[in-house]
């Protein structure tokens, strides 16, 4: 009796572990690369261990043969990349716009390895993302994250045959919607950019002999930096208020 009651909660453990624990390994921030893979370890199994309790009752039997058992784990952890995924492609919109920012600056050359996106960025697309990271922990919005996760078994309920097509169609909605919100961001600085570039190319048939964008690189810079940092907390307010809208879309009422 005692043998099948460890069973069945050591199958429940596992089978919450499976979505849980792949959903933080590619959430943003906990799941980047700059947090150790055993810190990620530790925190999917606690949160596992807390939620096994509140979760048990609505999860299935124990599948009687291996397969199966296998093939639900298999199914738990797909919802759980479809989850970890939905919640990191937002944030790829700081990426966007800080690398179309760095470009109308003349930056883009300038890379500095990103924790974020774990590649080479520019040095403004690696201050937006960690500024965005930031934001979201000090907010309190990863607890949003984590609700997310909890009610996606109201959502995707285990066993359930999975919503690939959905699943595809989310996930590429989401990656149009990163898009478009990095554009959205990075508007201004194309209007700034656009005004700048117009000047020089006056500023040239004027002056012939001036090596104009020489003499205007530097301004260029300075000009792009300085409007960054007048309108920085509205671009990431905007920012911030994107990402809730898209995660409380998971959120039971």
């Amino acid at each position: 009796m005692l043998s099948n009651i460890i069973q069945l909660n050591l199958f429940a453990f596992f089978i919450i572990f499976a979505r849980i624990g792949t959903a933080f390994m590619l959430m943003p921030g906990v799941g980047s690369g700059y947090v150790p893979a055993n810190i990620r370890l530790v925190i999917a199994l606690a949160l596992s261990f807390i939620l096994t309790p509140l979760l048990k009752s609505g999860l299935p039997e124990m599948p009687g043969s291996q397969v199966d058992l296998m093939l639900l784990l298999l199914s738990e952890v797909i919802i759980g990349i479809f989850i970890g995924m939905a919640a990191r492609i937002l944030v790829g919109a700081l990426q966007t716009a800080g690398t179309l920012v760095a470009l109308f600056a003349s930056l883009a050359n300038a890379l500095i390895r990103d924790p974020i996106a774990e590649q080479q960025s520019s040095l403004i697309s690696t201050f937006l993302s960690l500024l965005g990271m930031v934001l979201i922990v000090i907010t309190d919005l990863h607890h949003l994250l984590i609700r997310g996760v909890v009610e996606s078994y109201s959502l995707f309920q285990v066993g359930q045959p999975l919503l690939v097509g959905d699943f595809s169609e989310v996930l590429a909605r989401r990656v149009a919607d990163s898009f478009k919100l990095g554009v959205q961001l990075a508007s201004p600085f194309m209007l700034v950019a656009l005004v700048y570039y117009i000047g020089l190319g006056i500023l040239g048939r004027l002056m012939p002999v001036l090596p104009v964008f020489i003499v205007a690189l530097p301004a260029q810079i300075v000009g792009q930096i300085g409007f960054l940092a007048i309108i920085l907390s509205a671009l990431m307010m905007y920012f911030m208020r994107s990402f809730e809208e898209s995660i409380i879309v998971f959120l039971g009422p």
